[in-house]
């Protein structure tokens, strides 16, 4: 089962760019620059989500100028029944 997540990013103004380019650097991430609460959000792939937990870990959160993250974790095929049945 494949392992997804949404990494919710907040950076130093003045190092966004160094920040979104040593993301960029990431296997199998996608990295979006935005406006709002985050100022940046990567999607990353991985086989399972202790994969993920390594990236976050060791990728993206010891990169100079990211203050934050948060992590929303998915799995592809777990399947959720709408009403908590």
């Amino acid at each position: 089962m494949a392992a997804n997540a949404y990494v919710l990013l907040t950076v130093e103004p003045q190092l966004t760019d160094e920040v979104a380019e040593r993301l960029n650097a990431i296997p199998r991430a996608l990295v979006r620059q935005v406006l709002g609460p985050h100022d940046m959000i990567v999607e990353l792939a991985e086989d399972t989500a202790v994969d993920i937990t390594s990236v976050v870990r060791s990728k993206i959160r010891p990169i100079p100028g990211v203050t934050s993250t948060v992590t929303c974790l998915w799995l592809e095929g777990a399947e959720i029944q709408a009403g908590g049945e």
